[in-house]
This record gives structure tokens, C-alpha cells and sequence, in this order.
């Protein structure tokens, strides 16, 4: 025996079940990597463009800069509260903001930090669907190998191992693959899920910093 002729020769519900696990781990590995480019370039572009934030005296230089860091979670943010910021100085025929202003303009910040997380967070669930289902996936599988093997004793009336071992390879072929599944996308999942904690713990922080600075411009 080995492990393709095991495969070939299982019954469709396992080959099936395999079927399914492969996908799940293809798939996972796929936004594994994907979400490591994503939360890789949005670090690096965040460190440099708040470097020019606290840099610049002019929030129109800054302004110009942000362009340049889509991947950037903060120069989004920064953005979206300059565009309110010049949207409430435009319409308004004083030149110092009020509070309702400046809450204006933190609920801006807040629309553009959810709208951040959401695009951070994007196929995240898959990779907890594939952490908790595939190991349930691969037993069912497992336990279903284990039938085709007592009925291949009833049918050979004989417990050789000749008899049982194929059905228990293919149940240990399924349990093995739905681990091999869901371990690397538990371990991605929780990972990535910590350093998206982290990205929203600086969103907060360069808000109140934003705010401080508008505040401190166009003081109230």
C-alpha cells in the first residue's frame, strides 16, 4: 500500500471528504500569505507616513503625502479627517472649530478606522471556519473508513490485517489531512488576529492625535 493507491482506492465519501479538506487547505494557505503581504505593507507604509505626520507643520503637505501610502491604515484615516476638517472649514464662516465640529470630525476618523478593520479582517473567517470545521470534517471521514473496514470483515468473514488495514489507513489518511488543514489556520488566524488588535489600538491613538492637532489649529 501507499498513499495514492490508499486514495485512489477509498470510497467516494472519503475521496470526497479529502476532497473537501484539500480545498479548505489550499485555500487557507492561500489567504495566509495574501494577508501577510496585506498587513505587512500596511505596517511599513504606516511608519513612514507617520513620520511625515509628525514631521510637517502643514496638514495640505500631509494631505498630499497620504496619496502616496494606499496600503496605509492611517494615512486612510488621516484622510478621511482632513476631508472633514476641510469640508467644515469650507462651510463654515468662522475660523475656529466648535465641538460639534471637532465631533464632526472624530466621527469621520471612527467611519474610517471600522472601514480599515473590515478590509484588514477580509476572509479572516475563513480561516476560522477551516481551524474549526476541517478537524469534525476529517473524523467524519475517519469514522467512515472505520464502517468500510467492520464491513469488510463481515463481508471476508476475517479480522486479518489484510482486511482492516486499508479502511484504517484511509480514516487515518482523512484525520491527518484535517489537521493539516486546521493547524496552520489556527495559528495564522490568531496571529493575524492579534496583529489587527494592535492596528486598531494605533488607529485610536493617531485619532486622538488628530483631533489634538486640529484642536490645537483651529482651537475652539
Amino acid at each position: 500500500m501507499n498513499f495514492v493507491s490508499l486514495i485512489l482506492q477509498a470510497s467516494i465519501v472519503v475521496k470526497l471528504v479529502l476532497l473537501c479538506l484539500l480545498f479548505f487547505s489550499v485555500f487557507s494557505w492561500a489567504i495566509i500569505f495574501a494577508k501577510r503581504n496585506t498587513l505587512k505593507s500596511a505596517s511599513v507604509q504606516s511608519k513612514k507616513f507617520h513620520k511625515i505626520f509628525r514631521k510637517s507643520k502643514n496638514l495640505m503637505e500631509v494631505n498630499e503625502a497620504s496619496q502616496r501610502f494606499k496600503a496605509s491604515h492611517l494615512a486612510a484615516l488621516f484622510h478621511a479627517g482632513f476631508k472633514e476638517l476641510a469640508y467644515l472649514k469650507k462651510s463654515s464662516h468662522s475660523s475656529c472649530l466648535t465641538s460639534e465640529n471637532l465631533e464632526s470630525i472624530n466621527r469621520a476618523l471612527i467611519k474610517a478606522s471600522n472601514k480599515e478593520v473590515i478590509r484588514l479582517e477580509k476572509m479572516m473567517s475563513f480561516l476560522a471556519t477551516t481551524g474549526s470545521a476541517s478537524p469534525f470534517i476529517g473524523l467524519f471521514g475517519t469514522v467512515w473508513g472505520i464502517m468500510d473496514s467492520f464491513q469488510e470483515i463481515g463481508i471476508q468473514k476475517s479480522a486479518s490485517l489484510q482486511t482492516v488495514a486499508p479502511g484504517i489507513a484511509e480514516a487515518l489518511i482523512a484525520t491527518a489531512l484535517g489537521l493539516f488543514a486546521a493547524i496552520p489556520a489556527v495559528i495564522a488566524y490568531n496571529h493575524y488576529l492579534h496583529r489587527i488588535k494592535e492596528i486598531i489600538s494605533e488607529m485610536e491613538d493617531f485619532s486622538i492625535e488628530f483631533i489634538s492637532i486640529s484642536e490645537r489649529l483651529y482651537g475652539i
